[in-house]
């Protein structure tokens, strides 16, 4: 297609043979008055020409005898057999992609709790790029994307995008993000293509599409794990999950904290039970011993009066006696020292498993922190009372400014508003 400044519309009609090579081709035009009304009747029907479409016209052959140029005049285009081609093409798709088993297949696939990596498929520097990325970094959050970049419309668009879902899949990311900002029926034909719908099926990681379209759904949307509207309630979708990630693992924290107090209580009062318990033991081995010692000077009394046998008899039950005790004090020290063990056993069992949780949680919380944000080199901006300054309306004439970098702070005060 070469538009004219005049406002005439200059292309090719081109056929292909079987190996999608060019076998023959003709010059045709559109004038500038018959343009403007076929540009009504398509816009009706949120269509318009664009390269590569297939197309039905009544048309006239017209001879340029100065250039000896022959050029077809196409006078109107049939907009319903547009329409006819666009549907015919996307129920074969679907049928296809069902046959194949694709139709579900990236949906199966699970999305993360928290997906804070994630690769990005879209125009650089194109309005849904904008409109998502701000999403994001005003959520607070250290989401981590990875650009690449695409065309979205025209001959290009189904290659770029086919080509940078493949790339996409190949990433350590959580989830793969395909936007774009609407169009026509016609703009998003590339996300009807069954090139583009498989490289999205085929992906390894869910797919989040928001392709701007506020009533159609495209084929690519039926096969992503989860299509939205617009760029911007993909985005608010991503920094929804990971806040109420973040909110459970709060109180997960919390939890872990307190079970972990409850526990360390109810060690501490069977410690102190045992303690009770070894000291009263202690109370008794001494009256114990006591009561031995005496009976053992009773019987050394009464022994003196005693025949000889009753003097054997003594000292046997003396020799008996002496067994008998440092046994049953031995007992009582294994007894303590087993209670002793299993209680501190128990408690360092208790301790670890909650150390190693609140590890972990800490860890996330890092990862979720503003200093991973702040070493990749965002800022974060306080007014004089601390507040975060998010807007420009928020600062005024003369105000005190801190910004924190990764490494330090600047302190500023306002010029100009």
């Amino acid at each position: 297609m070469r538009p004219n400044r005049n406002g005439h519309l200059f292309f090719e009609l081109i056929e292909k043979g079987a190996a999608d090579e060019i076998v023959a081709k003709l010059e045709g035009v559109i004038w500038r008055r018959d343009y403007r009304e076929i540009q009504r009747a398509l816009a009706d029907a949120d269509q318009e020409i664009a390269e590569g479409q297939q197309m039905r016209c009544r048309a006239t052959l017209d001879f340029y005898a100065p250039f000896g140029r022959a050029q077809l005049v196409v006078r109107e285009i049939d907009v319903v057999f547009a329409l006819g081609q666009l549907a015919a093409r996307r129920q074969e798709t679907l049928v296809a992609l069902t046959k194949a088993g694709l139709l579900e297949l990236n949906g199966r696939l699970p999305l993360l709790e928290h997906p804070l990596d994630l690769a990005l498929v879209t125009a650089r520097n194109s309005a849904a790029y904008h409109d998502f990325i701000e999403t994001l970094h005003e959520s607070g959050f250290g989401f981590r994307v990875t650009l690449i970049d695409s065309p979205m419309q025209g001959r290009d668009a189904e290659r770029g995008i086919a080509s940078a879902m493949t790339a996409a899949s190949g990433l350590d990311v959580a989830a793969c993000v395909l936007i774009r900002g609407g169009g026509s029926k016609t703009d998003l034909a590339a996300f009807d293509s069954r090139r583009v719908a498989e490289a999205v099926a085929r992906c390894r990681v869910p797919v989040l599409t928001g392709l701007g379209h506020q009533i159609d759904e495209s084929i690519v949307d039926r096969v992503a794990h989860t299509a939205l509207k617009t760029p911007t309630k993909v985005a608010e979708l991503l920094v929804d999950r990971v806040s109420r990630a973040d909110s459970k693992r709060l109180l997960l924290a919390q939890g872990l904290a307190a079970a972990v107090r409850s526990r360390l209580a109810v060690g501490s009062e069977r410690l102190e039970r045992a303690r009770s318990g070894v000291v009263i033991a202690g109370h008794r081995l001494t009256t114990a011993r006591v009561r031995l010692e005496e009976l053992g000077r009773f019987l050394a009394r009464r022994a003196g009066r005693l025949p000889q046998t009753a003097s054997e008899r003594l000292k046997r039950l003396q020799r008996h006696l002496g067994r008998w005790v440092p046994r049953l004090l031995e007992s009582a020290r294994q007894n303590l020292e087993a209670v002793t063990r299993n209680i501190a056993r128990a408690a360092d069992a208790s301790v670890r498993t909650a150390r190693a949780t609140l590890d972990g949680q800490g860890r996330l919380a890092r990862q979720l922190g503003p200093q991973r944000a702040l070493a990749r080199g965002f800022s974060i901006t306080r007014d004089d009372a601390g507040r975060v300054v998010r807007r420009a309306d928020q600062i005024r004439y003369g105000q005190r400014l801190t910004t924190q970098l990764a490494d330090g702070t600047i302190r500023s005060r306002v010029e100009e508003v």
